[in-house]
Parts: C-alpha cells; structure tokens; sequence
C-alpha cells in the first residue's frame, strides 16, 4: 500500500458521523452564558510559569495578566504584534540596560489583594523564575537575561539586564511572564511542595472547581480591571475522542471544541447554528531525538531520518494542504533575522540511504514514541513517518502511550513534541526551546554530547545579548544551520489549529494556543 493510500485509509477510518440535527443552546446565568470548552486535555496545575504547553496556557491565559500585552487582534487573522498596555500603563527604556515600567493603580487579585510592585519583583525573582536554580525550571530559557528587577514605589518597576536585550518588552508579553500574587503564592507554596497548584492572578476568570482529568471550572471575576467579564463562567471539560468533542458541539453540550481534525469541517459547516474557525498557529510539531542512544548517535543517521520524510504529503493527507512546512526552525514574523535563502526541510530519500550507508546503520531498532490525541494527527503522522522511515532501510517501531509523564525522557530515542514562537525572533523559538535551558538540553536530555552543541550555546548568547544586527543576524544563521547539521530533531509542519464554535459565541481565535475570553473578544448574540 502506498503511503498516501494508507494516510487516506487512516483519515477516512478517523471520520466520525454527526447527529442529524444540531442545537447550541448556552446556558444562562445571573444574565450571562456560562461557557462550555470541550478540550483533548487539561493542565496539571495552574501555576503559570510551570504549565508552559498548549493546554497550560489555554486555560491560564483567562486567570492570569502580564504587564504588557500583544495585541493578537491588531492583525487579521488574530496573529497581531503590537504591544499595548496591560497591567503596565506605559513603559520606557531608561538606558542599554534598564526597563522602567509604571503599573495601574486600579488592579486588584482575585482574593482582593492590589497589585503592587511587591507582586511583580515577586513574579521574576531568582527563585522563582529568572535564576538558574529557580523552582520553575523553565523559568531561566525566558529570563536568565535579568540581572535585577527592584521596586521603586508602589506602581514603579525597573527591569535590569545584563546585556542589552532587543526583546525584553516582547518577553514581558509572553510566556512565564504572568504576574502572581507574592503573600498567596509563598504561603500555598509552603503547603504544595514548593511549587502552589493554584496561585491567583489578576485575569477576568478565576478557579471555582478543578477535577483532575475532567474539568476545570472558572468563575467571571466582576471586579476585572479590563472591564466585567461577559460569560458568567467558563468551564473546560477534558474529552480526549475527537468524535465525541464534535458530537458534543453538535448537540449544544460544548459551545466551543478545540483540535478539529480538517476532515470534520465541512462537516461541521454543514450546520446551520455552528461553525469552524482556523488558523495556522505560530507553532510547529516537531520530533525530538536522542542523540545519544546508540543506535541513532551518529548524527548521519539522524539526518537521514529527517531526509526520509516527505512533508508536503504530509501536509495534504492530513492537514488537506492548510498546514504550513516552514523554512527550517525559522519564520517570517522574524523580519530581518529570517534568512529566506535557507535550504531547510528538504525531502531526499535517495540522499538519506547514502547517509545511512556511510553511517554504518546495522539495523538498529529505533522506537518513535507519540501520544494518540494530545496533538491532532499526531497517531497518523507517526504511522506514515513509520512507513517512510522503513522506505530508506530504517528498523522502526511505534510506541503509542497514553502520557509521556513518567517516562525517562532522555532514554526515548524518538519523541513528539510541538515548538511554539514565543517571541518574533529566534531568541524566542531556537534559542529559548533549544538552548541550555530548554527542554531538550535541560530535562529531557535528549541533545547532548553533539559535535556543535557549545557553538551553539555561543551563538545564543550572543543573539539574547547584543542589538546590533550585524552581528545578531550571522549569528542566528549559523546557529540553524548547526541545529540541522547535529539534527537533535525536526520540524514537521505548522498545524491547521480548528476550532468548532457555536455561531452564538463572537470569539476569535489566536495563532498561540491562548484561548483570549476578555470583554475585547467574547461576546453572545442575544
């Protein structure tokens, strides 16, 4: 059978049959909806900067602010750039090295604490996220760059960093950089192990009922600084099984569902009172290898494997074409950092089967591990790159589980993973997903002991350090070329992210996993 028959097979074995007639019905409350998400999985905990995946920031993205905010809305499509004001009225760049950021008098937390400035050097300390021993461990790939940041009244901040920094508004933005309170977070810290499951934000939602593995529960926090929340509740409901989402949205149980697969919209639109609604996100699937198994250390081997796969075909039988297959581990939104000479992703099987001779590959087994459901087609991708990898003379094996947690990450020779652009440079995806305090060098384990990995770090330094774009830009270039010459992983695509939405609910969806529920992008037709 032929790999695009069989991707054909998978997705018409995936089809699901809808109920013949649909109602969307939102419950109502004290005048207002109560919301109904229906979601492939839940966050573990609501600490903001330790639930850093696509269902983490899916659901802190309604109970947390950041000081500044991007503005997805200020571009078509929800992938705007533009910085506006959040719980920061203004900000001003002092020097080189120093941020001033003056905040809003008016705001205040979920258990009626103000915020202060207190809250915010709390937010960023060395122990709790920008140091390297931090308890957040993620914390230091977003702002190991601080070298201080001090209170000067109640509604002043100053950001110190130790080298220039070209995007530290843009981090102020983004992930990790929502601010907690500092008296509820230290004291539920000493009760939760060091880390609190559920420290209180500012946002327009907060936490009424968490159940672990099925739903997650938030309440309209009136008092919002941004304006009274419009839907009395919102509620995340945990179904795994894509046909039961949509069947749920069909029948009015869920006003809006994530991870709709593209063969289930035009189903979906064959309906009077609900909707899909697309974008391509800001994020790619991605595999991650580990360079030192035996059996794939040769980083041939592992070059070869990423020649094997052919993309393009991927992107049509899966994502019907309207998936994105970028230009290595960069993007346009990087503006003059983006190098559109860059020959990346390239499909070459032939080449792959030389690499693999001079490799010496004896037949070794490899495993590729995935989950079935917690990135959409990631089971039917896995199954063809099987079947690729096997076309070049690869021993393969699919290892589906149902979590990685618990695994030794830095034991699985092949894993999916997914790498979201934080920020619009390569400091934000490369270098902050990659670097020594990503994933892949920190915990997983998975690249290390590569012939290029210290030039690598090099080169990242000097592109979070320095604004100078005679030096950031060669930097940058070389730094992706090395990160595909020791091929610790590949890109796979950009995917289609879909949501089914009841035509009730006027809500925009944004090219990150933040599902943004403000006054500004919810509302009901009456």
């Amino acid at each position: 059978m032929s790999i695009s028959s069989f991707l054909n097979k998978s997705l018409v074995a995936a089809g699901i049959a809808l109920l013949l007639t649909a109602t969307s019905t939102l419950a109502m409350a004290q005048e207002r909806p109560d919301l109904v998400v229906g979601v492939a999985d839940l966050p573990a905990t609501l600490e903001p900067g330790k639930e850093l995946s696509n269902v983490g920031t899916r659901v802190n993205y309604s109970v947390f602010d950041t000081l500044i905010r991007r503005d997805f809305l200020s571009a078509e499509g929800g992938g705007g750039s533009a910085l506006v004001p959040s719980l920061a009225t203004e900000w001003t760049r002092l020097d080189d090295l120093t941020l001033e950021v003056k905040l809003r008098d008016d705001v205040t937390f979920h258990n009626g604490a103000p915020l202060t400035a207190e809250d915010v050097v709390f937010t960023f300390s060395p122990e709790r996220l920008s140091g390297e021993n931090a308890v957040l461990s993620e914390g230091p790939a977003y702002f190991s760059v601080l070298a201080e940041v001090k209170a000067i009244d109640d509604h002043t901040v100053q950001f110190v960093t130790k080298a220039p920094d070209p995007l530290l508004e843009h981090r102020l933005s983004s992930w990790a950089s929502w601010i907690v309170n500092k008296a509820d977070w230290e004291a539920k810290a000493a009760t939760d192990g060091g880390i609190p499951m559920f420290p209180i934000g500012t946002g327009p939602f907060m936490l009424d009922e968490y159940k672990a593995d099925e739903s997650i529960r938030l309440v309209a926090f009136d008092d919002y600084f941004g304006g009274k929340p419009t839907a009395a509740s919102v509620t995340f409901r945990e179904i795994p099984e894509p046909s039961t989402r949509v069947a749920g949205l069909v029948s009015g149980e869920f006003d809006i569902i994530t991870n709709v697969a593209p063969d289930q919209i035009p189903q979906i639109n064959g309906y009077d009172d609900i909707e899909t609604r697309s974008v391509v996100l800001a994020n790619s699937h991605v595999l991650a290898y580990g360079t030192q198994d035996p059996v794939i250390k040769d980083a041939r081997i592992r070059r070869a494997m990423n020649l094997a796969i052919d993309r393009n075909l991927l992107n049509e039988a899966l994502w019907g074409g309207r998936a994105v297959v970028p230009n290595g581990h960069q993007y346009p939104e990087f503006g003059d950092m983006y190098n559109p000479d860059h020959k990346g992703l390239q499909y070459d099987p032939e080449r792959a089967k030389e690499l693999l001779a001079e490799a010496g590959y004896d037949g070794g087994l490899i495993k590729y591990t995935t989950q079935p459901n917690y990135y959409l087609n990631a089971l039917p991708a896995a199954q063809a790159i099987v079947e690729m990898w096997k076309a070049v003379g690869l021993n393969v094996e699919l290892n589906v589980v149902e979590s990685l947690s618990g695994l030794d990450m830095a034991a699985l020779q092949v894993r999916t993973w997914s790498n979201s652009t934080r920020y619009p440079d390569p400091v934000g995806g490369l270098w902050n997903l990659w670097g020594p305090f990503g994933g892949p060098q920190r915990g997983a384990g998975n690249w290390a002991g590569t012939e290029n990995l210290e030039r690598f770090n090099e080169l990242g330094r000097i592109i979070e350090s320095t604004v100078d774009l005679e030096i950031r830009q060669p930097a940058a270039f070389e730094m992706l070329e090395i990160w595909e010459t020791d091929a610790p992983g590949t890109i796979l695509y950009q995917p289609l992210e879909t949501y089914g939405v009841s035509k009730d609910v006027n809500w925009q969806p944004y090219t990150f996993y933040y599902m943004d529920l403000r006054p500004y992008n919810l509302s009901f037709n009456d």
